[in-house]
């Protein structure tokens, strides 16, 4: 598996990984937004995106007979940062309800626009499957 790097001194994350060291098979997973396989968005609400961002990657992850355990880093593209903090346990309870108690890495940017307009959100993600 993977170990979780978290200086000794530090407050524990919340959601999250400080690092994450990892060898085996990488996997990189493309920035995925909250439509479905057929590129059609089912929702406008910033939840529903993030939950169908998440089962995206679990989709794609799942091609390398891989799981939400095996992801090291996750990257967050949002566009509304005040909608996220707002909504921040409502993503937490749809995160753990797709990818449970995985916590890999991760950063958040809030950006101007993303390519789709009705995108609320994308992430990408990298994954390490232990061999």
């Amino acid at each position: 598996m993977h170990e979780v790097l978290h200086p000794e001194n530090w407050k524990t994350p919340s959601g999250y990984a400080n690092g994450i060291a990892a060898s085996g098979r990488t996997i990189f997973v493309g920035g995925q937004i909250g439509w479905n396989g057929d590129q059609v968005f089912e929702s406008d609400d910033f939840v529903d995106q993030v939950e169908m961002v998440l089962r995206n990657i679990l989709a794609v992850l799942h091609e390398a007979d891989a799981g939400p355990e095996h992801l090291v880093r996750l990257t967050w593209y949002i566009t509304d940062k005040r909608e996220y903090l707002s909504r921040l346990r409502d993503v937490g309870a749809v995160y753990r309800t797709v990818f449970g108690k995985n916590f890999p890495a991760m950063a958040m940017v809030q950006v101007a626009d993303l390519i789709e307009d009705r995108a609320k959100v994308e992430i990408e993600a990298t994954a390490v499957i232990p061999v």
